[in-house]
């Protein structure tokens, strides 16, 4: 293995982009430690303990702490995933947006712009209001006058989004991909040690009492198992058998072989979960958010009771959360993925499926197939993130009308959780492993495409032909 390893570093190339990647990944890592002008670091550390267990905690999770400390990267990739969830939305309703795309790389580069402005807009937003809600906040967050905050965090904010996203962009181009990705994986890893030194001190303070060592190797286990669960489903698939018939061309016989079609099980990875949580980080900006001195949003008589059931946890959040993923993993992969177009050139090369004629059954057939595994893809990834919410948290079913005083007589644990650190949630745990299996597949890839072994036993160096 640390043969395999060390090839990365003998192809100059690839060798390049992983030290790119690595400098761009420290950059952004030394802006964690970049506060913003004029923050009060004490005060808003106090705020998010108290609030810990909120959209809050799943903001901060995202940024890597960096909203907990509010550094100048404090509104992380968010801004610039919601923006991208706008344009595919609206390359599936809005005609000529759909036309744009598909006319090549001019259009996929204005499509990138407008994203970008999106995403500068959406900073704005944003970071003006955070920079109202702690002006407002009577912990006495800010250290300077109102007037001249408010215009510093939104500059400041700003360009730490702008900023971040150049990042992602040039590790994607210039990196080993997965840009965007390999920023929310930096931003949760760094976080573990803490959710490690929690763990610990809960254990050494025995906090479940003499079932404490139980409850500790249960937790290893259940991690491992999870872990476990994850890569076997992410790199299961469903194979389609597809055969080409012979066919002379110029003086040479051509095809008669057998191949198949993989569709993976979860062909959008981590992508659904993450636009889920982006989408339901909305009320983020309005939760206990002041306007113009007037009272705040989670108190008024009509905004409080939903933005309280919309905070992590609550029984209508997970509902909608696990509605976003199943949509998004429908959505994502009615993008990526076009039966129509596979089918349309599988007959042009003369493949076909056993059984299916050519064309237009064969698009439906791919269809149906694609329809059953990415249901069973959607289930997955709700399976890996309420479970460990409901060992983390609990979902607070009590908190329900009518049916709330049954849980109510339940014990603690079904409706609270056992109180473990948010780092070992199950969307966390998801993004982590997803991410680390996509660079890990895309530098042996790079490798095996040089002459190179790989790092799975299955890859092997590229054997050329005898030579008599």
């Amino acid at each position: 293995m640390l043969e395999k390893f060390a090839n990365i570093f003998r192809i100059p190339d690839l060798r390049k982009r992983v030290l790119f990647t690595l400098g761009l990944l420290a950059v952004y890592r030394l802006g964690a430690f970049i506060p913003t002008p004029g923050i009060n670091a004490e005060a808003l550390a106090q705020y998010f303990n108290l609030n810990s267990s909120s959209l809050l905690g799943l903001g901060d999770l995202f940024t890597g702490g960096n909203l907990r400390r509010l550094t100048i990267f404090a509104l992380g990739i968010m801004p610039y995933i919601t923006a991208s969830i706008i344009f595919q939305l609206l390359t599936v309703v809005y005609e000529p947006l759909a036309k744009l795309q598909k006319e090549g790389e001019l259009g996929r580069r204005k499509i990138t712009q407008w994203t970008r402005y999106v995403t500068v807009l959406l900073g704005v937003i944003q970071s003006f209001a955070i920079a109202l809600t702690l002006t407002s906040s009577s912990m006495s967050m800010v250290t300077i006058s109102r007037g001249a905050f408010i215009p510093m965090c939104v500059i400041t904010l700003t360009a730490g989004t702008a900023f971040i996203m150049w990042l992602g962009e040039q590790i994607t181009e210039r990196g080993i991909g997965n840009g965007m990705s390999l920023l929310i994986f930096t931003g949760i890893v760094v976080g573990l040690p803490r959710g490690i030194m929690d763990i610990y001190g809960k254990a050494r303070d025995e906090t479940w009492g003499p079932l404490t060592p139980v409850v500790l190797v249960a937790l290893v286990a259940g991690m491992v198992a999870v872990v476990a669960f994850i890569v076997f489903v992410e790199r299961s698939e469903r194979r389609i058998p597809v055969q080409y018939a012979k066919r002379i061309v110029g003086r040479k016989m051509m095809g008669g072989q057998s191949t198949h079609l993989p569709l993976r099980v979860n062909s959008g990875g981590v992508m659904p979960v993450i636009f889920a949580s982006s989408i339901l980080s909305a009320p983020l900006l309005f939760s206990g958010m002041s306007f113009f001195g007037s009272a705040k949003l989670n108190e008024t008589t009509f905004f409080g009771p939903i933005l309280r059931n919309l905070a992590p946890g609550e029984p209508w959040y997970e509902l909608l959360y696990i509605a976003a993923i199943i949509f998004f993993a429908y959505f994502y992969i009615s993008i990526v993925f076009r039966p129509d177009d596979i089918a349309d050139n599988m007959r042009k090369y003369g493949g076909f499926i056993p059984g299916i004629r050519p064309g237009r059954r064969t698009s439906d057939f791919i269809n149906d197939v694609l329809t059953r595994i990415t249901l069973v893809g959607a289930v997955y990834l709700i399976i890996i993130s309420i479970i460990p919410t409901l060992l983390i948290s609990g979902i607070h079913f009590n908190h329900l009308w009518l049916i709330g005083s049954f849980f109510d007589r339940l014990p603690s644990v079904f409706t609270n959780g056992f109180g473990f650190n948010f780092y070992f949630g199950g969307t966390s745990l998801l993004i982590v492993v997803g991410v680390a299996m996509d660079t890990v597949q895309q530098v042996e890839s790079q490798l095996i495409m040089r002459h190179y072994d790989g790092f799975s036993p299955k890859s092997g160096r590229i054997r050329g032909r005898r030579s008599w």
